[in-house]
């Protein structure tokens, strides 16, 4: 709850829980958090994932078209045709991560554990829980359960609303 006439607040739906779909909110969570922005991030369907105690996202080269690589001085889009032979998404998921190492890009869990040191505001989907058969005991600590009624009384009082 906003206690402060001029206070800003932001909410974020994370609804995909690939490698190359968490870092966006994540990163924009942190960052607003660090700016003195309350931030709440409503986490529902696939991106409930990122909340879980075991994460290991990956990514699917396939039928994504903005998929470039740098190799060689340049980048290189993946062909569906290749993108879907097996192993590519493990193949794929290892290049990024290392690409990611590499260039000292913090981890999904450095940023999720930073969410939490900074306050950030964390809602998994008791709806989307239930659905998937998760338990409590399968997600991190410290986000709150909630359904779609507790990010539209955080998202009416705030000022940016994004759907990630």
């Amino acid at each position: 709850m906003l206690d402060d006439t001029n206070a800003k607040a932001m909410t974020i739906i994370v609804t995909k829980g690939t490698l190359d779909w968490a870092y966006p909110p994540f990163i924009l969570a942190t960052t607003a958090a660090a700016m003195g922005i309350e931030t709440t991030m409503f986490f529902t369907f696939y991106g409930l994932q990122l909340l879980k105690k075991d994460l290991d996202p990956k990514i699917n080269p396939l039928g994504n078209a903005a998929m470039e690589m740098p190799m060689g001085g340049g980048h290189m889009a993946m062909p569906n045709i290749v993108a879907a032979l097996p192993g590519m998404t493990s193949l794929t998921t290892n290049m990024m991560k290392n690409m990611l190492k590499k260039k000292g890009v913090a981890s999904i869990e450095e940023l999720r554990e930073l969410a939490l040191e900074a306050d950030v505001k964390m809602i998994a989907c008791q709806m989307t829980m239930d659905l998937f058969e998760y338990k409590r005991e399968d997600m991190i600590d410290g986000p709150e359960l909630g359904g779609a009624a507790s990010w539209v009384d955080v998202a009416a009082k705030s000022d940016i609303n994004l759907y990630i």
